[in-house]
């Protein structure tokens, strides 16, 4: 998949995959991948800040645990993030209904 297709879906795209889970970031990274049939491979660089990004703006949290030893940083939604996911999901179904207004089946009848 093209990157610039992902522009301004990343952070939905985020926050629907911690949607009702707790999940470290190399498991989002994971979850996406999985989720989208592998077309979403998308690198640390690219989520880790994006995280970041999230937690500051409330709507993530995230919090540390020890699994094995090793450090881990545990990323959930918040109330606000659980809202703009809402939100994001609406503004998708609207999008993509406009969308295959344009791209789907056609011919269409012109109006003259």
């Amino acid at each position: 998949m093209k990157p610039d297709v992902l522009r301004g879906h990343l952070d939905a795209l985020l926050l629907a995959t911690l949607d009702g889970t707790r999940l470290h970031g190399y498991a989002i990274i994971e979850a996406l991948q999985l989720r989208s049939g592998g077309a979403l491979d998308l690198p640390t660089g690219t989520v880790y800040p994006a995280l970041r990004r999230l937690e500051r703006a409330g709507y993530v949290a995230s919090e540390w645990s020890t699994v094995s030893g090793r450090q881990r940083r545990t990323y959930h939604l918040t109330k606000a993030g659980q809202r703009a996911l809402m939100q994001e999901r609406t503004a998708w179904r609207e999008f993509t209904a406009a969308i295959e207004g344009v791209l789907g089946e056609g011919p269409w009848p012109v109006q003259a």
